[in-house]
């Protein structure tokens, strides 16, 4: 019972760098669906990001 909760903690989550020899294909398919989204989530942070610093940048133009 333990082991198979800490199989369904580890699939929500993923290290960098983490030895992947233990995982089946479909957990690394798991896994790159959850760095994708990561990945989307970043783009859009870095996004918003700049839509900040071009408000910024009109707001003090003179």
């Amino acid at each position: 019972m333990e082991d198979e909760q800490q199989r369904l903690k580890a699939a929500r989550s993923h290290e960098i760098g983490m030895v992947l020899d233990t995982l089946s294909v479909s957990e690394l398919e798991h896994r790159i669906g959850l760095l994708e989204g990561e990945i989307r989530r970043l783009r859009a942070a870095i996004e918003a990001r700049g839509e900040t610093l071009r408000a910024a940048e009109a707001a003090f133009k003179i």
